[in-house]
């Protein structure tokens, strides 16, 4: 007699693989130069992960607190007041979590209840909607504006209305590279004033802005981080995506909220790399500080690199990623496009069209990743160019 499994339907109809677990498989089987995925091909600083070694042997290997290693947390205030001016109570308003997508999907799921609305801007990274739909929520969509993709906030202001319960503003931006300026956020304080309505603030990147700008957290916002739970990662910054740790600033009653959520997700996260985290974060200071200019001699190279292609490049206001339009190359849809390329060429890209909820057909973006060494950077553009 067969055993059958019972069909347990699906919560998420819509949802299938990652588009970034589907390129980067892709790329491997085909021994393409991945600049698909976002991470970095060097490693992490030796002197952090000689601190993980460290706390290990000293047997920091049990649970940490729910909320975090008291020391880490105390560096993440002291961070936030140096950088933004704020002033954070590491024990009520910080949570360290199992990377910035755990931290995204608890503030969303402490939020958002049935019927309730959240406003995203596409293309949107792909972890929010899903989290708003097991919620009972509903996503609206809101497209930025080419070619620099900025908020319409007059399409933001008419979005409002009685049902919205958040928005999520991601900058700098994953897949687009922009970032908000003072008179973005100064806006949305002002479109917020008189609403009960929250923000998730994803800002992972908060360390690779470009062009001596700086970047406009909501943490230097008073009105806005009232609001707002704002999301941060470890893994961007110190090069160890692998190690999936973050964390979330919100003020004393949403963090209350968020971890009820968390307590019941993770619990805690690794303990010797919290006390890692710590130590460097304190005695390190310059790494995120130059961070800016690290990532852009990379962003410059590969635009560089780029100018000898059939692609075109605006280069990117923040994140390690790059977008290039291939219309003089072809004329198909994106993701046909990132196959051929990673089949054909060797370079793997991601289609930015899988980010929107209805894609302009007339759009031929695709995005690099150029986390990478210099000699991946021009081994892929040396590929590139070729065609």
């Amino acid at each position: 007699m067969a055993v059958v499994t019972p069909d347990p339907g699906t919560r998420l109809p819509q949802v299938g693989t990652t588009i970034f677990t589907v390129m980067s498989a892709l790329a491997h089987e085909h021994g393409a130069i991945n600049l698909s995925q976002g991470f970095p091909d060097f490693d992490c600083p030796a002197e952090l992960q000689a601190a993980v070694t460290r706390h290990m042997a000293a047997g920091r290997n049990q649970y940490a607190p729910m909320g975090g290693v008291p020391a880490l947390n105390e560096a993440i205030a002291a961070k936030v007041s140096t950088l933004y001016g704020r002033i954070v109570d590491p024990t009520r308003e910080v949570t360290v979590t199992a990377g910035a997508t755990e931290a995204i999907f608890c503030a969303i799921t402490s939020l958002v209840r049935p019927g309730d609305e959240v406003i995203v801007f596409d293309p949107v990274y792909d972890a929010y909607e899903p989290a708003i739909e097991l919620a009972g929520g509903r996503t609206v969509h809101i497209p930025l504006s080419p070619p620099q993709h900025a908020v319409d906030w007059q399409r933001v202001g008419e979005a409002l209305g009685p049902r919205t319960r958040a928005i999520i503003l991601n900058s700098p931006h994953n897949p687009t590279g922009a970032t908000v300026s003072q008179t973005d956020l100064e806006t949305l304080t002002e479109l917020l004033r008189d609403s009960s309505v929250f923000v998730i603030a994803d800002e992972v990147y908060e360390h690779i802005v470009f062009d001596e700008l700086p970047h406009e957290s909501l943490n230097r916002y008073p009105e806005l981080a009232a609001r707002s739970l704002v999301v941060s990662s470890f893994g961007k910054t110190y090069h160890a995506t692998g190690w999936k740790i973050a964390y979330c600033v919100a003020p004393p009653r949403l963090t209350e909220e968020l971890r009820k959520v968390h307590q019941y997700v993770t619990f805690s996260v690794a303990t010797p790399l919290q006390y890692a985290y710590a130590d460097y974060l304190g005695a390190h200071p310059e790494h995120y500080a130059e961070l800016p200019r690290f990532y852009q001699a990379k962003r410059d190279l590969f635009c560089e690199l780029l100018a000898r292609s059939c692609f075109t490049v605006i280069p990117s206001a923040g994140t390690y990623f790059q977008l290039a339009d291939y219309r003089a190359i072809a004329d198909s849809d994106d993701v046909a496009f990132t196959r051929w390329l990673t089949t054909h060429v060797g370079v793997a890209a991601i289609p930015i069209s899988v980010f929107y909820e209805t894609p302009d057909p007339d759009q031929r973006l695709v995005r690099f990743c150029f986390a990478k060494t210099d000699n991946t950077l021009q081994q892929a553009a040396e590929r590139l160019c070729k065609i």
